[in-house]
């Protein structure tokens, strides 16, 4: 036979407990093995006790429910921690779920229905009270969507520059023609007036039309080098 789940109790008023002991005992796989009115007795019973489900309290003396988490499982790492509380908060509940509870229940749920929470909790499935549903999504939502990616940096007429790996391509691509053109015998003339280097220069001058007399004479090839600004 299945050994049945072993359930610990945490919630300061005495009648409730009483009464939640009574209605789970209805349940054979169900057995309440303790109870505390505290964070700080169930601290003192948890570790010999090592129960598979903890139905806590929010609204606790001293510590709140949601605060002591984080220790009730450090005491009995194998327990799940299920929230049976009053509190309708969307805060708590995001609180209780981030620090680790299985589920979040409110107390004025079915007694059929919080038997079949801890069978599903102590398997593992989370278990939320439908009332607390809409307030988990909306918990989820407001914490924003992703931001866009950044758009590429434009230039001052709005358009896009080239990416990192293209314009270091082209940085690469005239270092190369740089070298290239240390050998051209005019590189030095045409950089000081704006010329391309390689581009081919007669070896002589060449006729061209000069003056209203349509004479023809000649005219040096560095001449006809275009200054640019």
């Amino acid at each position: 036979m299945t050994p049945p789940i072993r359930l610990f109790l945490i919630d300061d008023h005495t009648l409730l407990r009483r009464g939640l002991v009574a209605l789970l005992s209805q349940h054979a796989d169900l057995c309440v093995v303790g109870e505390a009115g505290d964070a700080g007795q169930a601290l003192r019973q948890l570790p010999q006790l090592q129960p598979d489900v903890i139905l806590l309290d929010n609204h606790l003396p001293g510590v709140r429910g949601i605060d002591a988490i984080a220790g009730l499982r450090e005491a009995s790492p194998a327990s799940r921690v299920v929230m049976l509380t009053v509190s309708e908060d969307s805060d708590d509940l995001a609180t209780a779920l981030r620090h680790g509870a299985q589920g979040y229940l409110l107390k004025t749920i079915d007694g059929d229905l919080l038997a079949e929470a801890v069978r599903r909790a102590a398997r593992g499935e989370p278990v939320v009270s439908p009332e607390m549903m809409g307030k988990l999504v909306a918990a989820f939502q407001s914490q924003g969507a992703p931001e866009p990616a950044p758009l590429p940096p434009r230039t001052r007429d709005g358009a896009a520059l080239a990416p990192v790996a293209a314009r270091r391509g082209r940085a690469a691509r005239n270092r190369t023609r740089g070298q290239q053109q240390g050998n051209c015998p005019h590189a030095g003339h045409c950089r000081n007036h704006g010329e391309d280097p390689c581009a081919a220069h007669p070896a002589q001058a060449r006729p061209e039309l000069a003056g209203a007399g349509g004479g023809v004479r000649l005219r040096p090839a560095a001449w006809r080098c275009r200054i640019s600004y």
